[in-house]
This record gives structure tokens, C-alpha cells and sequence, in this order.
């Protein structure tokens, strides 16, 4: 068996479901720490980060990943028991094989042979690992660069383990992400019985129009480097379940992913002056869960795509910014150049989410050259 496939499925076993982590930066940190790593544990809340160092000088490259992963839903849907990692049909499937265990295993089997052959590296090599990117990413990444830039500390470049890729690997790499606002909008009425409207308030029937508005919200980008910003209510929510009672409330949920020709204010100014407008009694709440970056700089994303070809064969590699967030979200705004590059995505967060095995061993080799290309 592989170094990778088997580090992969070691992962695998620990169900480590937001915010746990089971046990995988410890086996990661032992392996590290017999090749001279220096290791940091950084616990914050139930979440667990590790911060690990190799070498010395100017210039540091971050390899970025997670050991979290979401949960399986009805597990009898599974062919296999998400948590006991099975080969079928050259995949290796199991729960977060993709998204991003596969990509974590890469990482250690890459940088211990680059460490071997590398004593002194002509820079310094981290890793940095959370247990919080699936769930509300306050304690995970976030609060590590605060610790690590109140030290003092600078990442140079930073690769992301996200999985990028769409019909194989190195097809594509993420260059940045949009922005992520959520709202929830409450809008009060007055609940009563449906046979005496005049004596209630139907929040249902007096927000149709603000509604209507709200939801045709969006905001063209003007980088060319982003999908336009789209409002998309997700949840909505009125009513006690009886025919005949007038409810006294309504709730929603929202989210914008949001590009940078637009800031989260924006999007709160506009939606609360349509509620405003149409004189509803309203309250809101806001989380903007990160701000959208674009990596201009082209030594990381050069230095990605020349390993890619290498490797694989991809001549053109596309660069994108579409896609959810990530942790480089919380980098980026450092200085760091960011760049994503992962395996495959289109199993990611379904029923039996695997990863080829051959595609993890040319991941394993592309995140060697980048460390080799950049340190040496």
C-alpha cells in the first residue's frame, strides 16, 4: 500500500465531525515531529489547529487543510460504512476522503520527502491543520493567524487543500472566493384568527411586496474575475401549523456570496431599506462569515500550474474564484498568496464521497514540486 493511500485511510476511520478531530493532528503531528518539525497544538473552544515548522529563513509556504469533516447523513444510504475506508473500482471512498483528508495525507507524505531530501531547506515549511472548516470557522483558522500574527509570524504563500478539480485533476485551482454574508430577518405581525382579519396583522401578506424585492436582489461584478453577487433566501419560516390562526411572525434566512466589487454592507443597506420602505416592524441579525480575496500575484499560481503540467499533463489549468468559501479567506488578508489545489469535487458532502487513488498519488507528487520549486 501507498504512504498516501494508507495515511488517507487512517484519516478516514476517525469520525471527526465538526468541530472533533479525533486524533488526526496528533497522528499527523507525530509523523512531523520525527522529521524536526517544530509543533504547536492551538486549541480554541472544542476545536482543535496545529501549527507545525520546518526549517529556517525568510520566506514561508503554508500548506492549508482541515481534519473536520460534515456528517454522513442516513448512513444505510451508504454503500459502505462511511468510516471504514473501502477501495472499489480504483477510488478509495469514505467520509472526507475528498473534502480533505486525501489532501492532508498529501500534504505529510509530500513534505516528508522533501524534508529527507532537505535538510536545510532555502525557506521554511508549515503546515497548519483545523478541526472548525466545516462548521462556523470561528475557532479554527480564524483565531490561528490572530495568535500567529500577534507573534510576529508571516506566511508567504499559502496552498490550500481544497478540492478544486472538475473532470480530473488539475483542471482547475481556485485563485480566490466570494464573501459570505447570512441574515435573518425577523418581521412581526399581530396573530389572530383568520375569520377576524381586521383584528390581526399578517406579516405573510404585508411583506409579499418587500419579499418580492428582496429576493430579485444582485450586484453585477465588475473585477470579471467573480460570478455576479446573488441574494438567495434559504429558510422561511411563518405560522403555528393550524388553518385558522393568523400567524404573528415571520422569519427568514439569507446568504449573499458576494464579490469584491461589493462589501457585506452593501447587502445589509439594501435589504433592510426595502423592509424600511415598505414600513414593516422588523429586527435583523448579521454574520458576515468572511470577506472575498483574489490572488494577483502569480508566483504561487505559476509555481502551482507548472507542477500541475508536470504531473498530469493538464495544459490548461483554469484559474478560478467560483465555489463556496474557505480558510485561505482568513490568510489572504495577511498579504499571503493564496492558491487552492485539490482533488476532485463532484463527491464532496454526498452519500459515498470518494477520491481516485491514482489522482492522490499525483497529488501527492504535484504539493512535492511546489515545496520543492519554492523552498529550494
Amino acid at each position: 500500500m501507498s504512504e498516501v493511500l494508507e495515511l488517507t485511510k487512517e484519516l478516514v476511520k476517525r469520525e471527526s465531525i465538526t468541530p472533533l478531530d479525533e486524533g488526526c493532528q496528533d497522528l499527523v503531528a507525530t509523523r512531523l515531529k520525527k522529521l524536526g518539525f517544530a509543533i504547536k497544538h492551538l486549541p480554541f473552544g472544542e476545536v482543535s489547529n496545529l501549527w507545525a515548522t520546518y526549517g529556517k529563513g525568510e520566506k514561508t509556504l503554508t500548506l492549508l487543510g482541515h481534519t473536520d469533516v460534515v456528517p454522513t447523513g442516513p448512513i444505510e444510504k451508504w454503500t459502505n460504512d462511511p468510516f471504514e475506508p473501502t477501495e472499489r473500482d480504483g477510488l478509495l471512498f469514505g467520509r472526507g476522503a475528498a473534502d480533505m483528508k486525501g489532501s492532508v495525507a498529501a500534504f505529510v507524505v509530500a513534505a516528508e520527502e522533501f524534508c529527507k531530501k532537505n535538510p536545510n531547506p532555502n525557506g521554511r515549511l508549515s503546515i497548519m491543520l483545523t478541526s472548525d472548516e466545516e462548521g462556523p470557522a470561528k475557532d479554527g483558522v480564524r483565531k490561528v493567524i490572530k495568535y500567529l500574527t500577534d507573534l510576529g509570524e508571516k506566511i508567504d504563500w499559502c496552498l490550500v487543500g481544497e478540492p478544486t478539480a472538475e473532470k480530473r485533476l488539475g483542471d482547475v485551482i481556485k485563485i480566490g472566493r466570494r464573501g459570505s454574508i447570512n441574515g435573518e430577518i425577523n418581521i412581526r405581525g399581530i396573530q389572530g384568527h383568520a375569520a377576524y382579519p381586521h383584528n390581526a396583522e399578517n406579516p405573510i401578506h404585508t411583506s409579499s411586496e418587500a419579499l418580492n424585492e428582496i429576493v430579485a436582489l444582485q450586484w453585477p461584478d465588475e473585477s470579471g474575475q467573480f460570478p455576479d453577487s446573488v441574494l438567495q433566501v434559504s429558510n422561511i419560516k411563518s405560522g403555528t401549523g393550524a388553518h385558522n390562526v393568523i400567524p404573528g411572525e415571520l422569519s427568514l434566512k439569507l446568504n449573499v456570496r458576494y464579490s469584491p466589487s461589493i462589501s457585506s454592507q452593501t447587502v445589509i443597506e439594501a435589504v433592510e431599506g426595502i423592509l424600511q420602505k415598505h414600513k414593516l416592524n422588523f429586527s435583523a441579525e448579521w454574520e458576515d462569515s468572511g470577506a472575498p480575496f483574489l490572488t494577483t500575484s502569480t508566483t504561487l499560481i505559476d509555481c502551482a500550474i507548472e507542477s500541475i503540467t508536470n504531473v498530469t499533463g493538464v495544459n490548461e489549468v483554469e484559474q478560478s474564484t467560483a465555489g463556496g468559501t474557505s480558510d485561505g479567506r482568513f490568510i489572504a488578508p495577511t498579504g499571503s498568496e493564496v492558491v487552492e489545489v485539490g482533488p476532485l469535487n463532484a463527491s464532496i458532502h454526498k452519500i459515498d464521497e470518494a477520491v481516485s487513488i491514482e489522482e492522490l498519488e499525483m497529488l501527492t507528487e504535484i504539493y512535492g514540486k511546489v515545496i520543492t520549486k519554492l523552498l529550494t
